[in-house]
């Protein structure tokens, strides 16, 4: 006990030199809650919630009988259960019906967001839903519904109530165990249920009401389609996606340079745009308000120009449809302007922690999504890095121009962002963009000097009818940001793909750069934040893809070869095969996968080996019947994959639809041998053994 004591006492030693960085730290350990919770396979029953709830009032009540050197080690356990305490919560408040089978029919609801799906087909998301023959209670809240028919005679505007007739089938579970679970994101989005439709869609009810929210939803539709009009193309539809959000019109080509190129965060409405059009407001109410002595001289100008800025992002947050990318943005930039109101230092990264803490509040399912990960950690290393230099002298003792300055700084940004999101975005994008910092160095100081200015004209002269001006000011910039993403982009060897990590890889990164940003103390205490990074790093160089993996479907394998994955065959069940490629970081399209050698192919089958064992997958006419002498070919120990409901033969393990739909997508391999028995021949691991069961998986 003494022993645990003293250990006790050393750490609140070393916590108690972290005085001016423990509000940076809460954030840490409420993302640790909140990330214990979402990566639970069950869910946790009242008399856990229970248990947990009186941890808390335990911690609180032994807070204030504890020396100061105990407070700060109880203060993190309470944050970390105080995490899982408000994820859960969220998971629970968010409950809305989820549709339990495929559904064909007649679908009515009114139009809450409109954008584009990967195919490019145009995608309406509904809410008020009605479905024929079913219940209200068993009514999913919202469904997302794209358009393959021809939707030419048709205008979508939000608010509007349609009816259509389609396909609908509950939100689609990972395509690999392991994998993103888009469940969860409909979860926590109120999506119940997602399909197609290939009939007209017809409009019951014109847009009209609908409250404040769905009148700024129309008029954000309204202005995108006004600057479309009148600066037609690519270039227009870049400009409607920066001022409002709307992407649904950027040709799916464009897209792809941008991504290629590392500029595909132009798109999006965040940080960078957020703080571009607040600060160029801030700038222009400054210099306006210092032009009048009388004012200047009697009244706080930066107050005001800042008050006015803050202003200034809660219109354009409104007006973007209040997506969580812009509402972290907006978070960042209130914190910031508030600071200035109080005559605080502005940026700090107790500003970002706060920021960090009010999104974790208000959303914490955000905790996972590449968004926020990759916001925060650009945040956290620009602010760390550039508060290190403040102070310091230059090298030579003389300061250079001033544009020299502004180069060297935007070089700088460029440079620590990009390192510090590089692994995030390799992780879930499974993509490097090589000239990644060629590419914004060129185009980022145009979107801060003449795309987000001319956005911020346009929007105050239009209605005068002077919109023209701020969208002339625009159109070459623009151009030139096009220009430079398809340049940059069409390099060979512009993009490298990087294979998914494991499981733990992306914490142990963001926990060590964390220790390195937020740490105060002895050097060598703060660089051993560098160990964590370098050993997830190597554990990401040495990853191992699962050997063969099956879709949900029945219909589609892909086996790990010395060539790549071999696919079993070349269309059909495309996203999976994609995201197998992409998760693999094969570039090779699923037509190429498809021609490698590894599978033995026969008509209506596809077989091979694995581990002594075989593996049979049944396509065509006839399946049922072939399941026996699939069975007998397998051997004991094979697994049979067939696409249709069938009796399981005592010969193999087979996998008919009913199975697959239960156990979701496998990834079979060698299972491990044990001291004193012969193991299985192979090792069958399904989406639901990783999934679990929880509010937004099916039981």
């Amino acid at each position: 006990m003494a022993r645990l004591h003293g250990i006790v006492r050393r750490a609140g030693r070393a916590v108690a030199a972290q005085r001016g960085r423990l509000l940076c730290w809460a954030p840490v350990f409420l993302a640790l809650g909140i990330g214990g919770y979402l990566s639970l396979r069950f869910e946790p029953v009242i008399w856990q919630w229970g248990a947990l709830a009186a941890a808390l009032a335990l911690l609180g009540a032994a807070a204030r009988h504890v020396g100061e050197d105990w407070r700060p080690l109880l203060g993190a356990l309470a944050l970390v259960l105080a995490g899982a305490a408000l994820a859960g919560a969220r998971a629970h408040l968010v409950a809305e019906p989820v549709l339990g089978f495929r559904y064909y029919g007649p679908v009515e609801g009114r139009i809450v967001n409109i954008d584009r799906s990967g195919s490019d087909a145009l995608r309406l998301t509904l809410d008020r839903v009605v479905l024929a023959d079913m219940a209200p209670g068993r009514t999913p809240a919202r469904v997302r519904v794209s358009l393959h028919g021809d939707a030419e005679g048709f205008r979508p505007e939000p608010g509007a109530v349609v009816i259509m007739t389609a396909h609908l089938a509950p939100p689609a579970g990972p395509v690999e165990p392991g994998g993103f679970d888009f469940r969860r994101k409909a979860w926590f989005a109120g999506l119940g249920g997602v399909g197609y439709t290939r009939t007209p869609v017809l409009r019951l009810r014109p847009a009209g009401g609908g409250g404040l929210r769905m009148r700024l939803l129309r008029a954000r539709h309204e202005i995108a389609a006004w600057v479309r009009a009148r600066m037609p193309g690519a270039r227009g539809a870049f400009a409607a996606a920066v001022m409002t959000g709307e992407r649904s019109g950027v040709p799916p080509g464009v897209v792809e340079d941008l991504r290629r190129s590392n500029l595909a965060h132009l798109l999006a409405i965040s940080g960078l745009h957020m703080g571009l059009v607040t600060g160029f407001m801030f700038s222009v109410a400054r210099l306006a308000l210092a032009l009048v002595p009388g004012v200047a001289l009697r009244y706080p100008a930066r107050r005001i120009a800042a008050l006015w800025a803050l202003a200034a992002g809660a219109g354009y947050l409104a007006l973007s449809g209040g997506n969580v990318a812009t509402e972290r943005a907006f978070v960042m930039v209130a914190v910031l302007y508030l600071a200035v109101v109080f005559e605080r230092r502005a940026i700090t990264l107790r500003a970002v922690a706060v920021a960090a803490l009010v999104v974790l509040v208000r959303r914490p399912e955000v905790l996972p999504e590449p968004g926020f990960q990759m916001s925060f950690a650009a945040t956290v290393a620009l602010v760390t890095v550039f508060e290190s230099l403040r102070g310091r002298a230059w090298p030579d003792g003389r300061r250079p121009a001033r544009w020299m300055v502004a180069v060297l700084a935007t070089v700088l940004s460029s440079a620590v962002a990009g390192a510090a999101t590089a692994p995030f975005a390799a992780a879930h994008f499974n993509r490097i963009a090589a000239f990644g910092l060629v590419a914004n160095m060129l185009a980022v100081p145009v979107m801060g000097l003449l795309v987000m200015p001319g956005a911020v004209l346009t929007a105050v002269l239009a209605p005068l009818g002077m919109g023209a001006v701020g969208l002339a000011v625009m159109r070459p910039a623009i151009g030139w940001v096009l220009w430079v993403a398809q340049r940059i982009g069409s390099i060979e060897g512009a993009v490298v793909p990087v294979p998914t990590p494991q499981p733990g890889v992306l914490a142990a990164i963001a926990l060590g750069g964390l220790w390195l940003a937020l740490w105060r103390g002895r050097a060598a205490v703060r660089l051993l934040g560098a160990v964590p990074v370098a050993l997830a790093l190597l554990l990401w160089t040495t990853v191992a893809r699962p050997e063969v993996l099956v879709a949900d479907t029945g219909r589609l394998l892909g086996a790990m070869t010395p060539a790549g994955r071999a696919l079993s065959k070349p269309r059909g069940d495309g996203f999976s095969a994609r995201v197998w490629l992409e998760n693999d970081g094969d570039a090779a399209s699923q037509k190429e996968a498809a021609a490698r050698p590894g599978l033995a192919r026969a008509r209506g089958e596809v077989m091979l080996r694995l581990g002594g064992a075989r593996i049979v997958l049944l396509t065509g006419r006839k399946v049922a019947q072939r399941i026996g002498a699939a069975c007998a070919r397998a051997g004991r120990g094979g697994v049979v994959i067939v696409s249709v409901k069938a009796a399981a033969p005592p010969a193999c393990t087979l996998y008919d639809r009913t199975r697959l739909q239960h156990a979701g997508a496998l990834a079979i391999g060698r299972a491990p041998a044990r001291r004193g028995q012969a193991p299985p021949a192979l090792q069958v691991v399904s989406v639901h053994d990783v999934s679990g069961i929880r509010p937004w998986s099916p039981r």
